[in-house]
């Protein structure tokens, strides 16, 4: 039995995510060489474990995932992964069913999302604000 090796890849905001599966193996998630179990901060690992909560498919506990990311933020890097996996493990399995609950659950788990900062305009310190005028 050959083994399969699938690369995906997410992006949210500044930070960009690739993730490698293979299967078969010994079911070990990690990101960036550190085991999901340890993944700092908590919020960020919960969120990426909501994906595997999601679908519950019996090949899933022989892949392993590698997550390579950079740039961003925390959450900015956590939703990358998300995506990254997510989309790793669409392609892998392959079925209506999981594309289905992915859909459902969150939207942006396959499409990404689209939103960006803002850039700065002329006239003020940041996108929005302005320097206040009073001559009355």
């Amino acid at each position: 039995m050959s083994m399969k090796v699938i690369q995906a890849s997410g992006k949210r905001k500044m930070a960009i995510a690739r993730a490698v599966l293979r299967h078969p193996a010994k079911g070990q998630i990690k990101i960036n060489n550190i085991p999901l179990r340890l993944y700092e901060p908590e919020i960020a690992r919960l969120r990426i474990q909501e994906v595997f909560e999601i679908i519950n498919h019996p090949k899933l506990e022989k892949c392993d995932i590698n997550v390579r990311v950079h740039g961003g933020g925390i959450m900015g890097r956590t939703d990358a992964v998300r995506i990254a996996i997510a989309k790793s493990i669409n392609k892998f399995i392959g079925t209506k069913t999981i594309e289905k609950s992915f859909r459902e659950y969150d939207d942006s788990l396959l499409s990404g999302d689209s939103r960006r900062t803002e850039p700065k305009h002329f006239g003020g310190k940041k996108a929005r604000s302005r320097r206040q005028k009073s001559f009355r």
